[in-house]
Formats: structure tokens, C-alpha cells, sequence
């Protein structure tokens, strides 16, 4: 199934679909663990950072064929593209969906790359995502104003044919001082205004009730890339500072499986059951 006919699928339930970073062989084999385990379908996510480490054949062959092998519903994603050239080359190697980042642009030029995107899209039959409104990325001021505009919402799908938006409603990349307020009012607008695929972006350090309220109003994806890196992380560096084993296939598995236990609870989320 496309990843925009299964968006459709799962708004009509009220549910919602978690899209997840992956970093590495281990990081991947967390996420998907979860999903066969929940038996519940994911995207899979991958920015330019984590395209340049690993390779892009490589990220994208080691994501299909483990989908494959773990017989996990899912698509695989460019998150937050910054250049069509990169969008292009995502799409010609077999992504299901690419994110056109240009938010940080003005209003008209924003547009205009994505729409260039969206067409690009539409040969290979993919999803194209964009950003409307501030977001504060790692290291950017996370009080910063800039909420997605429901008008400009409206204007900006109907001008790019765009199948999802990311909105600015109080999320931002990374972890909160103290958790944010959604302004699910403003999201229920958007909504309205709308029939594009509602994003929200920033997801780790968002209350279970907060991701479930947002979903009621509208947003069906929901992105996971923080909890995921600092879990893995902090479990390594514990385990490593009580043992001399130098086995990695002996000390990653412990934080592979902290992965698992997160994103399983994230999925029990995002199915939104009442």
C-alpha cells in the first residue's frame, strides 16, 4: 500500500503513524523489533546526516531488506531534505517518501521548491512532505514565534499539492527544558483548513496524553528521533562503564533491546486506542 493511501487509512480511524530515525544496524533492528512485536506499521527515517555516514545505497538496501526479513508493514523517508537534488536522488533509488525542508526560506520561496519537489514526486508515485511555521531545530532557540498560520496552511497545500505538512503548534527537534503546550486549538484550525497529512515533528519529551490529543485533532504523523539516539546512548555508555567486554555483539544488543521497549510504547500511542 502507498504510504499516502495508508495516512488516509488511519486518519479515517483516528490513529496515527510513527515515523522513526534509525542511525545504525542496531538503532534499525530496535524500531522494527517493536513494530513486528506490536504488529503495527512504521516509517522509516533517514536526514541527510545519517545518508552521508552510512552511504545512501547502503542506508536504503539495509532499511528495505530488513523491513523484508522482519515482515514489517512500513515505508522508508527522507526527513527533513534540504536540496531537491537530495529529494531526487532518494526518490530515484526507491524511497516511498520525501520531506522538503525549506520552512526557514520565505513564504513564496518555500513554495516554490516545493512545489518543483512535489512534481518531481509525482512520476514515482511518492510522498512528499513539507514544513510550514518555526520549528526549532538542535541547537535553535526553542522559544522562538512562528506558529503555522491556518490560512497559510490552506494557501501553501493548495498552491504546492503537497500530501503532508509538518506545523509549528509548540514542538521542537530535540529534548524540552520542561514539556511544551500544544496549541491543539490552532491544530484542530489547521485541520479544518486542510485536507493534507498533519505532521508533528519533535515528538520525544511529548506526554502520551498530549500525542493522543493531538491525533484527535488531526495529526496522523508523528516523528521519533531523539529518544531513540539518547536511549541507545545512555544505555551504552552504563553498560561499557561496568564491564571490560569488548564483544559488540555482546554490548549492543542491551541497548538495541531499550529501543525496542520505547518505540513499543510509542506505537501503543500512536494506535490511539479509547
Amino acid at each position: 500500500m502507498k504510504l499516502q493511501n495508508k495516512f488516509i487509512e488511519l486518519r479515517n480511524k483516528r490513529q496515527g503513524l510513527l515515523a522513526t530515525n534509525f542511525y545504525n544496524f542496531e538503532t534499525l533492528e530496535g524500531v522494527l523489533l517493536a513494530a513486528k512485536s506490536n504488529n503495527q506499521p512504521l516509517i522509516l527515517q533517514l536526514t541527510r546526516s545519517s545518508i552521508n555516514y552510512l552511504g545512501l545505497p547502503v542506508a536504503f538496501n539495509l532499511a528495505k531488506s530488513m523491513l523484508d526479513y522482519h515482515g514489517v508493514e512500513g515505508w522508508i523517508h527522507l526527513d527533513h531534505g534540504d536540496s531537491y537534488e537530495l529529494a531526487a536522488q532518494c526518490l530515484d533509488i526507491g524511497f516511498d517518501s520525501v520531506m522538503i525542508d525549506a520552512s526557514e526560506q520565505p513564504f513564496k520561496e518555500n513554495i516554490a521548491l516545493t512545489s518543483k519537489v512535489v512534481k518531481l514526486a509525482e512520476s514515482y508515485g511518492a510522498n512528499v512532505e513539507a514544513e510550514l511555521g518555526y520549528i526549532a531545530k538542535l541547537g535553535q532557540d526553542k522559544e522562538g514565534s512562528g506558529f503555522t498560520q491556518p490560512e497559510e496552511a490552506k494557501q501553501f497545500v493548495e498552491a504546492t499539492g503537497v500530501n503532508a505538512l509538518a506545523v509549528a503548534i509548540g514542538t521542537a527537534h530535540g529534548f524540552y527544558d520542561k514539556e511544551p503546550k500544544l496549541d491543539l486549538e490552532r491544530l484542530s484550525e489547521i485541520s479544518k483548513a486542510t485536507d493534507a497529512i498533519l505532521v508533528l515533528h519533535g515528538g520525544s519529551g511529548i506526554s502520551g496524553e498530549s500525542l493522543k490529543q493531538a491525533i484527535d485533532r488531526g495529526i496522523c504523523k508523528i516523528n521519533l528521533a531523539t529518544e531513540i539516539k539518547n536511549i541507545f546512548m545512555q544505555t551504552l555508555k552504563t553498560t561499557l562503564s561496568t564491564n571490560k567486554e569488548i564483544d559488540l555483539r555482546k554490548v549492543f544488543p542491551t541497548a538495541t533491546n531499550q529501543i525496542v521497549e520505547l518505540v513499543k510504547g510509542k506505537l501503543e500511542i500512536v494506535r490511539n486506542t479509547k
